[in-house]
């Protein structure tokens, strides 16, 4: 008809630890505008860390209202929206979606002990980060919220609900809960937690995968939001898994790696090698006929920012980009920082260890160190605690020779080059290093029909413009360096958790 809106826009929207993300995408990948609002996160204790669901929504809105007006777009152009967010994150709330207390969001540990006991009593291992062990702490610790919740979901489930004003739960971050899409809830884990209950409090009578038809937006969601209302929602998921489409990864080969607040290594494989169990692997959580078998470090790009906010609040107020400013030092110092070693454990560690009782660390500081010996430092260590996940694929016969990286911290050219070095891989940066908005692209993208499978969304939807090569010397540098940071867990694990104890005496 003549003068139609033709609804040529993708939207894709990224709910991470720090921020709220909005890209916008035409059918070929091409991002038109992006935009972002921050949020805050409460760390009450050590360990702990909390965010208030309200943030994320009203984060939302500014965002949507920032990525339309730098595009020029019209609301009335947005053919589908999908959305990712940061996974074993545990919202207790009431059916209408009122939020009973704040989220436990991923990077608590404070389920440590709960984990431990369900290791103890049935060999199943999992993380003090998922959904089992923090609501058995929420039982034990505020029962009276667990008992007044009706549901209880991610931040996922919690913002599909908000946009749809329907509940359904997504396999892609139910894995994470002991979910199985082939056998369903391992229901001994909850046994042994003495949660059960928790199983009726799930909202599993509505269940999706990547890219499936998840609802439309609801008149309420679309005035909150500036948007039409009956746009499509195509169901999106872990951030993690969603930046695995956005970096162009679809088939065995290549390591796609997440960086953010936290790194995150995935691999595709026809069979799962890094937890047998499959708990929280797949099969099919992603793509059909594959595990999606990932490593992870707790904190990664959160520990630059910690160190831009706690030692660099001067270069703040002269207004620079700081991290700029920074990254060109760092470029200067010589590898190994002038002897400064930075263990990576600021909120625990995981894979192999999953310890929450353990905390980062400089060794060897001195009255000759700098500020940007220690910044640099910070990147070396993040690269050697990803090192340490890539050992963990060779360890099962995985070769890594190349790896995707994408996300905040893939901006940093020093950085890409360091974990180029320290790793001995080439690392490839998609032309759009938001992989995880276009994850979301190419699963609307799917949905809508536009190409047949994720898969070849993935083909058509992902380009590539940086490439980053290791050096021999500096990598036969970075492995002696590596050996030593290797041997920091076993030495002073020990001393470490009694810390940990008087920490918590005093």
């Amino acid at each position: 008809m003549p003068g139609e809106v033709r609804k040529d826009i993708l939207m894709g929207i990224d709910g991470g630890t720090g921020s709220i993300r909005v890209g916008l995408y035409d059918f070929s990948g091409k991002c038109v505008a992006f935009a972002s609002e921050d949020y805050p996160t409460v760390h009450a204790h050590p360990g702990w860390a909390q965010q208030n669901p309200e943030d994320w929504w009203n984060g939302l809105r500014s965002a949507v209202g920032k990525a339309l007006k730098k595009g020029s777009i019209t609301p009335d152009r947005i053919a589908a929206i999908a959305a990712d967010t940061t996974c074993t994150s545990v919202v207790l709330c009431m059916k209408d979606g009122t939020p009973v207390r704040p989220c436990i969001i991923w990077m608590d540990v404070r389920a440590q002990q709960e984990a431990d006991e369900l290791l103890e009593r049935t060999g199943e291992f999992y993380s003090a980060e998922w959904m089992p062990p923090k609501l058995a702490w929420l039982k034990r610790n505020e029962k009276d919220n667990y008992d007044r919740a009706e549901v209880f979901c991610e931040y996922q489930d919690w913002l599909a609900y908000k946009l749809t004003g329907q509940w359904c739960m997504n396999i892609n971050t139910a894995c994470n809960w002991g979910y199985n899409v082939n056998t369903g809830f391992c229901k001994s884990v909850y046994e042994a937690l003495d949660i059960v209950d928790a199983l009726d409090k799930f909202p599993s009578e509505r269940v999706y995968r990547v890219a499936d038809r998840a609802g439309e937006l609801s008149r309420e969601a679309a005035a909150f939001l500036g948007l039409e209302k009956g746009i499509p929602i195509a169901q999106g998921g872990v951030d993690s898994s969603i930046g695995v489409l956005g970096m162009g990864v679809n088939r065995p080969g290549r390591i796609a790696m997440v960086a953010g607040s936290s790194n995150l290594a995935m691999a595709l494989n026809t069979r799962p090698l890094l937890n047998p169990t499959g708990s929280n692997n797949g099969p099919d959580n992603l793509f059909k006929g594959y595990y999606t078998d990932y490593v992870a470090q707790s904190s990664t790009g959160s520990i630059l920012k910690w160190f831009r906010q706690q030692l660099c609040k001067d270069l703040d107020q002269a207004e620079v980009n700081v991290y700029k400013y920074m990254d060109d030092l760092a470029r200067k110092v010589p590898v190994g920082s002038n002897g400064l070693i930075m263990l990576d454990y600021f909120q625990g560690n995981k894979h192999p260890y999953y310890d929450g009782n353990v905390r980062g660390m400089f060794y060897g500081l001195s009255l000759s160190h700098t500020r940007a010996d220690m910044y640099r430092a910070v990147m070396e260590g993040v690269a050697f605690g990803t090192e340490k996940m890539l050992d963990a694929f060779r360890e099962k016969g995985v070769e890594v020779s190349e790896i995707n990286i994408a996300g905040g911290t893939a901006n940093s050219d020093v950085w890409l080059q360091i974990h180029a070095d320290v790793s001995n891989v080439k690392v490839n940066v998609p032309s759009d290093t938001n992989a995880t908005c276009l994850g979301c692209a190419i699963s609307c993208a799917t949905m809508l029909g536009i190409y047949p499978s994720l898969s070849e969304a993935v083909d058509h939807m992902v380009r590539y413009d940086r490439t980053y090569v290791p050096d021999p010397e500096r990598h036969g540098k970075y492995r002696k360096i590596y050996q030593l940071y290797r041997q920091l867990y076993p030495l002073m694990k020990d001393w470490m958790h009694r810390e940990h104890e008087v920490s918590e005496e005093l």
